[in-house]
């Protein structure tokens, strides 16, 4: 069982997200569990699987550029009793093998770990080929598959844990790159569908998925500076979304989403759905990817085309407001 230190969280946030998934928990999952198998479709090496495939050589398979196949074999292996979990980009692993993934794992309800990484903007000069600004929306409309999107390295390990436990098929979404920003330094419990409450204040409620949580809190310090204190959460478990949480806003001058997607259909679709079950709730100003292809450039310099950095984060919340 993995615990979160100051030393481990340092350790994960080198690694990134991707790498501390398939760098640890998959080998905590072999080790713990004889019918845990891995499958990759090509991304073996650059998603830090070498340890695995040379202590597990017998749990891993290589499917090759085939992302579609990569999640029928998954689904087979499922359901022969076996603990399968597959990746690739998250691009190619939500839209490619949409149809797959919408039968499989949503129809027939094979118990699949899919894991998407490099979710987001992270593919910096890689083009919008291989950003993955769509792929809440497409897994959010298919029914039974969990999303999780963890906020920095170290709670991607402790949430690719609840994945192992969690009933059904589950989409694990991973942000940012080497150097992942360290939220959470201590250890701490996730629950799925019950978010995580970070900050307290009483202007605004930030809720926040995968790096976008350090970008928000780091956004709170520049508010404070105007005098405006905000509540955040880190909203991880996309789906189920935890409702009771969202329904706070009513208290809130204001309610913020940020999101490393497109406004449309992720996040930020998901917390205005539960809120118009609601009377009395207040504006939403949603942050994220515009409805939009970027020109490719570097992630940081992607961030900023979309208003995500952590001063233009502050400053449409202050127009907002």
């Amino acid at each position: 069982m993995f615990e979160i230190t100051k030393r481990s969280a340092r350790t994960c946030s080198m690694l990134g997200q991707r790498g501390s998934i398939f760098g640890q928990a998959v080998l905590s999952a072999a080790e713990e569990d004889e019918k845990f198998v891995l499958l990759t479709a090509d991304l073996a090496t650059l998603s830090g699987m070498t340890k695995f495939i040379y202590k597990y050589p017998n749990q891993f398979y290589n499917i090759g550029i085939a992302e579609q196949n990569m999640i029928g074999i998954a689904a087979g292996l499922a359901a022969e009793g076996f603990h399968p979990c597959a990746t690739t980009y998250a691009t190619f692993i939500t839209m490619r093998s949409c149809e797959q993934v919408r039968h499989f794992c949503g129809y027939m309800k094979e118990k699949i770990i899919v894991v998407g990484s490099g979710a987001g903007l992270s593919q910096g000069f890689a083009g919008n080929t291989h950003y993955s600004i769509e792929d809440l929306a497409v897994m959010r409309s298919i029914p039974n598959i969990t999303i999780l999107s963890p906020a920095d390295a170290a709670s991607a390990i402790k949430l690719f844990e609840q994945a192992r436990k969690a009933e059904g098929a589950v989409y694990m979404r991973l942000t940012g790159n080497l150097n992942c920003p360290m939220v959470y330094k201590e250890e701490t419990s996730f629950e799925i569908g019950k978010a995580k409450q970070l900050k307290e204040g009483s202007d605004v409620v930030i809720y926040a998925v995968g790096t976008m949580v350090s970008a928000a809190l780091k956004a709170t310090a520049k508010l404070e500076e105007k005098g405006i204190t905000a509540t955040v959460y880190d909203m991880f478990s996309v789906k189920p979304i935890d409702k009771v949480a969202v329904q706070t806003s009513k208290q809130y001058e204001l309610a913020v989403t940020i999101e490393e997607h497109n406004k449309m259909g992720g996040l930020g679709a998901a917390v205005a759905e539960v809120m118009t079950e609601k009377a009395g709730m207040p504006r939403l100003l949603r942050c994220g990817i515009h409805d939009s292809f970027d020109l490719a450039c570097n992630y940081d310099g992607l961030l900023a085309q979309n208003r995500l950095t952590t001063e233009l984060i502050a400053e449409d919340i202050l127009a907002a407001l």
